[in-house]
């Protein structure tokens, strides 16, 4: 038992050093001239059919610039609680399961009636789905981003419920 409370720890002590990193190492939001050209445009001679040449040179619209949000957005905050919400629903439903005599279908029993161990795990999947969807919103997949908590929260919801509706085995 100490030696499960001891990784229940470790996780969550990684867990504390790893959010203040991920926090420190974003970007700032840039909030620059609309107006400002993105990148330097190639000059050319020939001006776009139905535009106005001026003496400076051709002005064209610059296209939208694509908003980039914060990792640790509004959104992203209660996806996450949504997360940990769903897990810790996971947690309790598969305790009462045991509680009741049925036994675990994806983790073994043992795992599950060791309650440190099994909160850690649960606190690693929140983690990691936390990563996850850092490295989406790393490499630019923002619907990828938000898409991987959305999914997360309904896998650990479904699967407490589906705990809790399971009918007791009773002895004849």
């Amino acid at each position: 038992m100490r030696k499960g409370m001891r990784r229940t720890i470790a996780v969550a002590i990684l867990t504390i050093a790893v959010v203040p990193t991920a926090r420190a190492q974003q970007q700032p939001v840039e909030s620059g001239d609309s107006n400002a050209p993105s990148a330097a445009q190639p000059a050319s001679s020939a001006s776009p059919a139905g535009q106005k040449k001026t003496g400076e040179g051709s002005k064209t619209p610059n296209p939208p610039v694509p908003i980039v949000h914060r990792f640790w957005d509004r959104e992203n905050d209660l996806l996450f609680a949504g997360v940990g919400g769903g897990r810790a629903l996971d947690y309790a439903s598969t305790l009462n399961l045991r509680r009741r005599g049925i036994d675990e279908a994806f983790l073994t029993n043992s795992i599950v009636d060791n309650h440190p161990l099994f909160a850690g795990i649960e606190a690693a999947a929140t983690a990691a789905s936390i990563g996850v969807s850092y490295i989406f919103h790393r490499t630019g997949h923002h619907r990828l981003e938000r898409w991987t908590s959305a999914v997360h929260i309904g896998v650990a919801t479904g699967g407490a419920i589906r705990n809790y509706a399971l009918k007791t085995p009773h002895p004849i």
